[in-house]
């Protein structure tokens, strides 16, 4: 398989960071629906009651600065810029969010490790008043 093959195959949705978030977040009893459209960079879990949203997002793709996240030294051309981009992006989004009302959090594939102090961070987040 080359490497644009192998790009194509990576989704957006139904990772399993997000599908493992997603699991949690149900056996804590919340209910959210997924990847609103209508809401700035289609969230992973919207808590429309609570005005909440969860992001779940790769340290690669979303420049994190962690272990996991690395800038390819091939085609540095390329990834530089793109991945720039998603991190501006991810900003605007966040910002547009919380100018409408929203209140985000971010969890981040290098977080997901612990799963104890993950599920605290999540209740933490969702029973607080907005």
């Amino acid at each position: 398989m080359d490497r644009s093959e192998n790009m194509r195959r990576i989704r957006s949705k139904g990772m399993l960071p997000e599908l493992a978030v997603r699991s949690l977040v149900h056996r804590m009893g919340y209910r959210f629906r997924l990847h609103r459209k209508d809401l700035p960079g289609k969230p992973d879990l919207v808590f429309v009651s609570r005005r909440k949203v969860i992001f779940i997002h790769g340290c690669f793709w979303h420049v994190h600065d962690c272990r996991v996240a690395h800038t390819p030294k091939s085609n540095a051309a390329y990834w530089g810029p793109k991945l720039e981009r998603n991190r501006v992006r991810d900003a605007s989004n966040l910002k547009a969010l919380r100018a409408a009302g929203w209140k985000p959090l971010v969890i981040w594939e290098c977080q997901m490790k612990n799963g104890k102090s993950l599920q605290k961070r999540i209740a933490v987040f969702l029973k607080e008043r907005t």
